[in-house]
């Protein structure tokens, strides 16, 4: 039975694992960990099976001002979900109850560079960063989702925290 719960203390090695196993190396697993250290994570949740962590999502604070004024906004990444359990809606799951919460707690937009066949399905659309300045303006994997109508309107900018290595 696959459960979603806010990561707990212990299940630090465990997402740090999943993470290197569904990228195939240590850059998630460094980001999560520098986020981490510099106290930027907003939301951390993870779907276990039987104590086993299989699947992780993390949000961070990210600086976002559109037409000068900074909104409440967070970078989506990364999001894993362990190779064998892929396609049996882990990854919606983790993606659904996160927003849920986000919203709950006041954030008016949440930015992913991410697959172009997965993030739409739930609202994230490029056309919402096409005006937002930053490392990935223009590109079709750069989306926004706005928790908040309204939240991206305009002209603005974004600034990655350094964990991000931009």
């Amino acid at each position: 039975m696959v459960s979603i719960s806010v990561e707990r203390p212990g299940q630090r090695d465990g997402v740090l694992a999943l993470n290197r196993l569904a990228f195939e190396g240590d850059d998630e697993a460094r980001i999560i960990e520098a986020l981490t250290r510099d106290g930027l994570v907003v939301l951390s949740l993870v779907a276990s099976d039987d104590d086993q962590v299989i699947g992780h999502i993390l949000f961070s604070r990210l600086e976002v001002e559109m037409e000068r004024r900074a909104i409440r906004a967070v970078a989506l990444a990364p999001m894993a979900v362990h190779p064998d359990q892929q396609g049996k809606g882990i990854g919606s799951a983790l993606v659904r109850r996160s927003l849920d919460l986000l919203a709950a707690h006041g954030v008016e937009a949440v930015l992913v560079v991410g697959h172009t066949g997965f993030y739409p399905r739930f609202g994230f659309s490029a056309a919402l960063t096409r005006q937002i300045a930053g490392p990935f303006q223009g590109l079709e994997a750069f989306m926004g989702l706005e928790l908040r109508a309204g939240a991206l309107s305009g002209q603005g900018i974004c600034r990655y925290p350094a964990a991000f290595g931009l």
